[in-house]
């Protein structure tokens, strides 16, 4: 039977519930834990004789007068540890001389955070991080976050020595110049390898945490004890900056309350922000707070005198079970120039005197810019090596689970396919005229619910508002340590760290789709993550409800006004304000749909009639629609044209209208972006340019709805914060009735 067929029968069991397996979170992370032995392959490989002859030459003349004690002469007798980190330190030389060089052929970058953390960087990508140049995108990579983003020229040289294909060296030189693949933040969209768009500090942690939250969440679901197909670990870069970030912060609380071991994030501590010295503005002890938080503390004073210290700190985090692992690290920024330890170093070019003291310092005079010793490409393509190695052997071990386990498995392969069924769209309800009245936030729940049913990678929650938001799936499990398979996310009062936790999971590429609820005006909270992730193309789900002053009660501070215009000004973001049943439901289709778009559905607390006369599902994909219009053959006289709650009372005034024998559409304009989209035929025949009497209802900024009635139209809206009260008195006092809407229709009619 087709897997269609199969999902219209209720014939597939594991997506309506998850059947708990015998074995706890943890036993399973211990038996994942043994596949690796504690530490990568990479750090358990040992130098040939001719590795160490290639390096020989090379090492002599950079470090023969620094380590003078040594016999240069038989350097390839040198044990094996100390002559990797005599290997790792020319490297590093070698990516700070690529970051010198391209931000002064560029003439724009910022070059201070990325000399001071070469070392960290160099050593996740050759030593400790597995991934596969050639199939950036495979599934069971480790995943690594710069949440200080403007380092990321560190990033990208280390994905060119990597042998990623999308960062060659003319990249590098065409750092920030507009169309290059080396743009001054880093881009995921924009750049193979990048896993998530970063820039504003601290929501790259969020991210991480997202990520491994998704790593934690699936390898609950589908490891077993003979068979683990999910076992990837995701690391984070973040600088003082980050660390004042509120919601770096908040996403640490969660991970630590979630228990995420595989994440390690790794905090640049140069004690430098744009001002001047931290000391400035900033003055606690940050190891001190993660571990008040419940991570795993560790700090690690100077790599640059002994790498093998960060190496050991790295490996360390692979055998803690219970804990995220935090690493401070001690870093000058700017290191080697003579910026090296000030704000001064945080952007900028250096001066000629500058780049030749650079040069001098690690035997680099007789080098072209942006010189790449041969050997490093050699050297690093070791980590490569063993990548593809890993993913061939992972390939393997998915084909055996799949003979092992084939129910499992299927649900596995249509998460990495995308997570959507063949006609998952039929699961979502269908109202009629003869249901009783509810809140269109009581629609939205009807709707995610039986979605849960049939996407299997459905998942989410709200920011302590699940009750309110009605933004849960019954019958599913919270996720949490003693539950990590559950789909329920509890974020507490945390809506900024819930944005960038969501964006995380929505890109980890495994087909989870993320939901995120909060009131309508709480979206302020999370401004900045709603915005990333339509600049990054990860399709969460914002379900925000007590969309307007219909709210009532609350008052003002829980009223929004102006967030509509707001968040319908951010770029790609799909807004949708149903206004019943059918539209709830059509919003859903397209945002569950839409994996490369963030959608919000903004959702009334006051009930609502479950189907509108002349509302449809499927017409909300065209985003504004007719819903009744009398005239005939003939033009309107008058458009009334309305959203959410206030669709019901257009339509009721255009009945007191019709009575007194006036030609009346209604038109719903559920989303504004999907509306412009369409072509300009449809627009016209919806809003026909000759019929110029329109009149706008929604309850919020009047900002925006000119495009829509017109010069001569007139917009019935909100322009202050509102009042406490009962909804209806609130509505009476700002003029949403039906006798006040006609009132308004009748005046522009009769001019």
């Amino acid at each position: 039977m087709a897997i269609s067929s199969l999902l219209l029968h209720n014939q597939y069991p594991s997506f309506c519930s998850y059947r708990r397996s015998k074995l706890s979170a943890k036993s399973i992370a211990c038996s994942s834990l043994k596949t690796q032995d504690c530490k990568p392959a990479a750090q358990r490989s040992s130098l040939s004789r001719d590795d160490k002859l290639s390096w020989k030459v090379e090492l002599k003349k950079a470090y023969q007068r620094e380590i003078p004690n040594l016999n240069w002469d038989k350097l390839e007798e040198l044990e094996d540890e100390s002559f990797q980190n005599l290997v790792d330190k020319r490297c590093v030389d070698n990516v700070r001389m690529l970051i010198v060089d391209s931000v002064q052929n560029a003439k724009a970058g910022h070059p201070g955070m990325a000399l001071g953390m070469a070392g960290v960087l160099f050593l996740l990508y050759r030593h400790v991080m597995k991934y596969n140049p050639k199939n950036p995108k495979w599934f069971n990579r480790d995943r690594f976050v710069l949440s200080a983003g403007h380092g990321c020229l560190l990033q990208y040289v280390c994905l060119h020595l990597a042998g990623f294909e999308s960062v060659q060296i003319e990249d590098l030189k065409r750092l920030c110049q507009l169309g290059s693949r080396t743009p001054g933040h880093p881009e995921n969209v924009v750049t193979s390898g990048i896993e998530v768009t970063t820039g504003p500090l601290g929501q790259g942690v969020a991210n991480a945490v997202g990520l491994a939250l998704a790593e934690a969440h699936l390898a609950a679901r589908f490891n077993k004890a003979d068979a683990v197909i999910v076992d990837h670990r995701t690391y984070c870069i973040m600088g003082d900056g980050c660390a004042m970030e509120g919601i770096a912060h908040e996403a640490a609380s969660l991970a630590a309350h979630w228990k995420l071991n595989k994440l390690t994030l790794i905090y640049d501590d140069n004690h430098n922000t744009i001002d001047g010295p931290t000391t400035l503005a900033f003055s606690e002890d940050i190891s001190a707070r993660f571990k008040a938080l419940g991570w795993h503390t560790i700090s690690v004073d100077d790599i640059d005198a002994d790498m093998r210290t960060l190496k050991d700190a790295l490996f360390s985090a692979f055998s803690e079970t219970e804990k995220p692992t935090f690493i401070r690290v001690k870093t000058l920024i700017g290191k080697l120039s003579g910026k090296e330890g000030t704000s001064k170093a945080h952007h900028g070019t250096f001066s000629e005197d500058d780049v030749n003291n650079m040069r001098q310092k690690v035997k680099w005079t007789d080098r072209e810019p942006c010189h790449v010793i041969p050997i490093v490409y050699r050297e690093m393509q070791k980590q490569a090596d063993i990548g593809e190695r890993l993913e061939k052997e992972w390939h393997t071990n998915l084909y055996s689970y799949q003979i092992k386990y084939p129910q499992e498995a299927i649900e596995f392969q249509i998460l990495l396919s995308g997570g959507l069924l063949p006609g998952w769209e039929n699961s979502l309800p269908r109202w009629s005229q003869s249901d009783p009245v509810d809140a269109t936030r009581g629609h939205s729940e009807k709707c995610l619910n039986q979605l849960a049913k049939v996407l299997p990678g459905l998942i989410g929650g709200s920011a302590d508002l699940a009750t309110s938001n009605k933004a849960y799936l019954h019958n599913y499990d919270d996720f949490l340590p003693s539950s990590p398979w559950g789909r329920n996310i509890r974020y507490g009062v945390r809506e900024h760290a819930m944005g960038g936790i969501s964006n995380g999971i929505a890109l980890h590429g495994s087909g989870l789709i993320p939901f995120a609820a909060t009131f309508l005006v709480f979206s302020d909270y999370m401004k900045n993550t709603i915005r990333l992730a339509a600049l990054s193309h990860a399709g969460v789900i914002y379900i925000m409800t007590h969309d307007s002053i219909g709210l009532g009660e609350d008052g003002p501070t829980h009223q929004p006004v102006e967030q509509l215009a707001g968040l319908r000004a951010i770029p790609h973001l799909l807004v949708f304000r149903p206004a019943d049943g059918n539209e709830t439901a059509g919003a859903y289709k397209i945002a569950v749909a839409n994996r490369a778009t963030p959608n919000l559905i903004a959702l009334s607390r006051q009930k609502v009639a479950s189907n509108l006369t002349g509302t449809s599902m499927d017409a909300v994909k065209q985003g504004g629609y007719t819903i009744s219009d009398n005239s005939g053959e003939q033009m309107p006289e008058i458009i009334l044209i309305g959203t959410g709650s206030e669709l019901c009372l257009c339509e009721g005034s255009a009945r007191r209208l019709r009575e007194a024998g006036r030609r009346v559409r209604v038109v719903s304009l559920v989303c504004w972006r999907l509306f412009d989209g369409q072509p300009r035929e449809y627009k016209e025949r919806v809003l026909p340019s000759n019929v110029v009497k329109r009149v706008s209802v929604e309850a919020g900024s009047p900002v925006g709805w000119r495009e829509y009635v017109g010069r001569e139209g007139v917009v019935v809206g909100v322009d202050e914060f509102g009042a406490s009260g009962h909804y209806l008195d609130t509505f009476n006092k700002y003029g949403f009735t039906e006798e006040n809407i006609t009132r308004i229709a009748d005046i522009l009619l009769c001019k």
